[in-house]
């Protein structure tokens, strides 16, 4: 039984193998086909992209299947067989643009937690001033002293 999205002899081949989809070599280990499902997780899934929804849902579900294919060494050596069979020559990366549409660099505003963490940051690092200053100043010690190097006034 082949797995779900897998080529076989009566449905078309896809435009891309799953090796593409997650621009990795067929030779890939488990290691590199989860580092690259995260990052094009990351840059595809629907709640963290610019991409409208339909469009990042349907990329993301694609990374997902090829990734659960590719996952499965069963599944995988299978896919593999039938990527073979089907294609005897090895499966070229693509040259142009990947049918999947990468979302431009977005520089965007700040959220509620990330300006929270800010102003304790800050909140935290003036307390800290204060504290050694006010320590300083308690036991009588000098705020600023002359460098020993430097030539007495």
């Amino acid at each position: 039984m082949l797995p779900p999205g897998s080529p076989s002899g009566d449905a078309p081949i896809p435009a891309l193998s799953h090796y593409a989809l997650l621009q990795l070599p067929s030779s890939a280990t488990t290691e590199e086909l989860r580092q690259a499902f995260r990052s094009l997780s990351k840059r595809y899934h629907p709640d963290t992209t610019a991409l409208p929804a339909a469009e990042a849902a349907q990329a993301f579900q694609r990374l997902q299947q090829a990734y659960a294919v590719l996952s499965n060494p069963e599944a995988r050596r299978i896919y593999d067989a039938e990527l073979l069979r089907v294609a005897p020559a090895p499966v070229p990366r693509p040259v142009g643009p990947i049918p999947l549409t990468r979302p431009l660099p977005v520089r965007r505003a700040l959220s509620g937690g990330e300006w929270l963490a800010l102003l304790l940051l800050g909140v935290a690092l003036l307390l800290s001033l204060v504290l050694g200053v006010g320590l300083a100043l308690a036991r009588g010690m000098e705020l600023a002293r002359s460098p020993s190097w430097w030539p007495p006034t």
